[in-house]
């Protein structure tokens, strides 16, 4: 085979160079194949160490803050909780044996006693914390009670009437007077009772007419659960006038005083409990002939509750001596002890009774109480001897150490022993 010229080899070269550029512009314009992922490496036989998880902080204690307790209100008058003052309603009632059972008067704060005329007696019930649909019998109004309502400021009084001659004091009185004078409302008869002991009263109508009648207010009383020292054991006490005694004796198990009133058991409509004091107050007063008789001649004593005098308190089966201040008429009653201290009534409903003091109540057995014993040692902390050995300390045969307790003395004033 003949040579190609050399013109027909040049040409040939040029395609040949061509065809090889085009190769390699196409080459560098295709993708790069992703490179095959790398095997991945088997886990060693050991374990590599975990690593532990971060601590979770714990949280601090949020600063809780403590509820401030809200103060308990307690009566003036009785010393109880209860939900604040609240207007002051003073009613009569009658105190004969045709008064029993009394309505409502249970559920009075402050119970006072005072003689009228022939010797026979008469109430008048404070009523404040708990106002009753039913009070009664309701019976007049007496000169006492004019000395006695202005302590309560100037309360609502309701009564059945009074002499004539008693209108004028008792239209100058410290009272919102409610009694039929100025309107029947609140007042009723009771047929299954007899006339004049089936008289009764509303206490919330009685306080609807009355409508700024003072609140309860401090009196001068004080209380306390704990009774003081230096009292005497006075389990019984006994009052009495020409027609009408007033009995207290006390109850261990209540805590409280049963009330007997002309030598029977007081008696509490709607309810078996009777009446019961927590504190009884013997008062001594000065008593005079008033300008007051009734039509059959008979005179009202007036019993002056302004000034001062002694008197015996009575509470948890103990009695003091005390002395009772009232320099006027607005002016509270204060008890104080001999040491100066106020006298602390028991909590609850008291009875004072105004006691002429030519006429000393009876009080009794006005002992020496007995001292506290130390408390026994709790036998489950108490290792058990061992057989045969004899226990240390005192045997159920041994004294038990005790306290002491002061006494002031060992009568109590105005009483029989």
């Amino acid at each position: 085979m003949s040579a190609l010229p050399r013109s027909a080899r040049l040409i040939a070269a040029a395609a040949t160079v061509t065809a090889f550029a085009s190769v390699a512009a196409g080459c560098a314009q295709a993708p790069q194949p992703a490179p095959a992922p790398s095997a991945t490496a088997s886990p060693s036989a050991t374990a590599s160490p975990t690593a532990s998880p971060a601590a979770t902080p714990t949280p601090s204690a949020t600063a809780t803050a403590t509820p401030t307790p809200i103060p308990q209100l307690l009566s003036p008058l009785t010393g109880l909780p209860y939900d604040g003052p609240g207007p002051v309603l003073i009613v009569k009632l009658d105190n004969t044996h045709n008064a029993q059972p009394h309505a409502g008067l249970d559920k009075a704060d402050i119970v006072f006693l005072e003689e009228v005329e022939y010797g026979i007696t008469r109430i008048a019930a404070v009523f404040s914390s708990h106002i009753p649909k039913r009070i009664g019998p309701v019976r007049s109004a007496r000169i006492t009670d004019v000395d006695i309502v202005p302590m309560f400021g100037k309360p609502a009084f309701a009564y059945s009437g009074a002499q004539h001659k008693m209108f004028p004091v008792l239209d100058s009185a410290s009272i919102h007077d409610v009694s039929p004078r100025f309107g029947a409302e609140g007042y009723s008869r009771d047929s299954s009772r007899y006339a004049p002991y089936n008289y009764f009263f509303d206490g919330r109508v009685g306080l609807e007419r009355a409508p700024k009648a003072s609140d309860s207010t401090d009196i001068g009383l004080q209380f306390s659960d704990t009774p003081p020292t230096g009292g005497l054991v006075a389990k019984h006490a006994t009052m009495r006038w020409g027609y009408a005694s007033a009995g207290f004796d006390f109850n261990k198990g209540t805590g409280l005083y049963e009330v007997t009133l002309n030598d029977r058991h007081a008696e509490s409509e709607g309810s078996d409990k009777g009446q019961n004091a927590a504190t009884v107050v013997i008062q001594y007063v000065k008593q005079s002939v008033s300008p007051f008789y009734d039509k059959g001649g008979g005179n009202t004593p007036h019993a002056h509750v302004i000034g001062e005098g002694k008197a015996v308190v009575m509470r948890d089966g103990l009695a003091y001596d005390v002395t009772w201040s009232r320099p006027d008429a607005a002016s509270p009653t204060i008890y104080t002890l001999p040491d100066g201290s106020v006298m602390p009534f028991k909590p609850g409903q008291s009875w004072i009774v105004l006691l002429d003091k030519k006429r000393p109540a009876t009080v009794k057995p006005l002992t020496v109480p007995p001292t506290p014993t130390a408390l026994p040692t709790d036998s489950s902390s108490a290792a058990a001897p061992a057989p045969g050995s004899t226990p240390s300390g005192p045997t159920s045969s041994s004294p038990t150490p005790s306290g002491s307790t002061s006494v002031r003395s060992t009568s109590v004033a105005g009483s029989t022993p």
